[in-house]
């Protein structure tokens, strides 16, 4: 089911890149694994996927021990990361794509290991939606370029879900722009429902994970 899945999302993102008259090569496909056992994430892997998001630190921890034999896999964190769990996840993962504090990246620095980072910028009003405002952002940015561990690489934006795909492309012109203002080559934008529309906005970093695995089921 994985394949066949991955095939299906595979070609949305050929003709969205083609109609944007992008690369495919330019777009990374991240599979957002979270709820989804570590079996799920190995079936993933052998269909070709590479990169793999995660929101949970603690139920990453869990699987990351039954995924020691994945070369070439690189994991990121995609949820909101709380401070004190910032040596955690600096250990478990190798990108952070939710940076949202000067305090929090301090921490990760801290931590001692070499990681990607992106900051995620707030760009909705939705009071559920974590980031950095777009008044801060500029400071924050200084703050992650100083620090020694850290190289940041872009941004990430999380939309209110979306009724309409379009509905998502005002935030992620808004995000590109930004990006563009800070020399930031990475996006993060777009997920099942609207990573098209991402695509043509130039989304560098797209996290799908209901298309490729069907959908989550909740927690017990």
């Amino acid at each position: 089911m994985i394949a066949d899945n991955l095939a299906r999302v595979e070609e949305r993102i050929e003709q969205a890149a083609r109609r944007a008259g992008r690369r495919r090569e330019e777009i990374t496909l991240l599979a957002v694994t979270k709820i989804f056992p570590a079996a799920a994430i190995r079936q993933a892997y052998q269909a070709g996927l590479r990169h793999f998001g995660e929101n949970y630190v603690q139920e990453f921890q869990i699987k990351k021990s039954e995924l020691g034999d994945l070369p070439g896999a690189v994991f990121h964190l995609i949820g909101h990361l709380q401070s004190n769990k910032s040596r955690q996840a600096a250990e478990l993962f190798e990108v952070i794509q939710s940076v949202d504090s000067e305090r929090l990246a301090r921490r990760l620095d801290e931590a001692g290991r070499p990681l990607r980072v992106l900051i995620e910028v707030k760009l909705s009003p939705e009071e559920t939606k974590t980031g950095a405002s777009e008044q801060d952002l500029p400071a924050l940015v200084d703050a992650v370029r100083g620090l020694g561990r850290l190289d940041l690489r872009g941004l990430m934006v999380m939309p209110p879900w979306p009724k309409d795909p379009e509905d998502s492309r005002p935030y992620f012109r808004r995000l590109r722009a930004l990006a563009e203002r800070h020399g930031l080559a990475e996006l993060s934008m777009g997920m099942t429902g609207d990573f098209e529309v991402a695509i043509e906005e130039g989304a560098t970093l797209i996290r799908v994970g209901t298309a490729i695995f069907g959908p989550r089921k909740a927690k017990a």
